[in-house]
């Protein structure tokens, strides 16, 4: 099945960060199968002032497992590599990884909401989902991930191509 993740760091070497995340995933998908977008530094958004900015990235991997299965092992990489989910939901994390599809499922338990319930509203988001599924349809909303990127107004430097290649 293929999956959709969502990279962020803003904490420590936030690079760093996404390319140990980005080995671990790709560790959980068969022959590594992925596509990666470019790197972007984005502006925080619903955060506290002085919130760093974060490098965000999105990743779409093969993955055979239940989606339960890929939010547990998630959760528990995030934990291992510094991330306090105590400090808050918007708080500066050293990763954070969220599942932004699971194929076509949808999904909403107390634990697990797919697609990710905000993913139509964030420009860090879907800038980089445009790069490796830009015709993609979101469940729920019946319209592309191009189309969902149109419709949000784009604030000068709130997404700013980092680099290729990670």
């Amino acid at each position: 099945m293929k999956v959709g993740i969502g990279l962020g760091s803003n904490v420590g070497d936030r690079l760093l960060h996404l390319q140990r995340a980005k080995r671990y995933l790709l560790s959980l998908s068969p022959e590594q199968w992925h596509r990666a977008s470019p790197l972007y530094e984005t502006e925080p958004v619903d955060c506290p002032p002085a919130t760093p900015k974060f490098l965000n990235a999105a990743l779409e991997i093969e993955f055979t497992g239940a989606p339960s299965t890929l939010l547990k092992k998630l959760l528990a990489y995030e934990k291992a590599h510094g991330r306090d989910r105590a400090a808050g939901p918007n708080a500066p994390r050293t990763i954070d990884l969220d599942i932004l599809y699971f194929g076509e499922k949808e999904i909403m338990t107390n634990d697990l909401v797919i697609p990710h319930p905000r993913l139509a509203q964030r420009r860090f988001v879907l800038v980089p989902l445009s790069t490796i599924c830009p015709d993609r349809i979101v469940k729920g909303t019946g319209k592309t991930v191009r189309m969902l990127l149109r419709e949000l107004p784009a604030r000068e430097g709130d997404v700013r191509f980092i680099q290729q290649d990670w």
